[in-house]
């Protein structure tokens, strides 16, 4: 059974005629979402687990915070390349002056096939 697809914009598991839908990234698209969701060291099951992402909801929407993002959005995913669930991840931003900061997460899987991920971090 393939991994429940959580919904990135809800955070909750997606249903289609009271079914789960599974994850269309055999199980990334929720690892990508888990990681960069959660606050680094709050997973009592696995303290490397998250990001640092939620410390730059008080910061200001400036490049500066746009690569630190990226940065974080790469530690936290680092993790999927080395237990080779991923052969490769890139990771580009885009301001969007309106008080969000998006991601665009690039994961190729082990089996070659690239998948995107858009995540969104709130900025000042």
């Amino acid at each position: 059974m393939a991994d429940a697809y959580l919904d990135p914009t809800t955070g909750g598991y997606l249903l289609e005629g009271g079914a789960l839908i599974p994850d269309p990234a055999r199980g990334l698209a929720n690892a990508v979402f888990l990681r960069l969701m959660t606050p680094l060291g709050s997973y009592w099951a696995d303290a490397a687990l998250g990001s640092r992402l939620h410390e730059l909801a008080r910061e200001k929407d400036v490049e500066r915070v746009a690569v630190l993002a990226k940065a974080y959005c790469e530690q936290a995913l680092q993790p999927l390349l080395d237990d080779a669930r991923a052969l490769a991840i890139a990771v580009s931003t885009e301001r969007q002056h309106d008080g969000w900061l998006r991601l665009a997460v690039q994961v190729t899987d082990a089996g070659g096939r690239e998948h995107l991920f858009n995540h969104h971090v709130r900025v000042s």
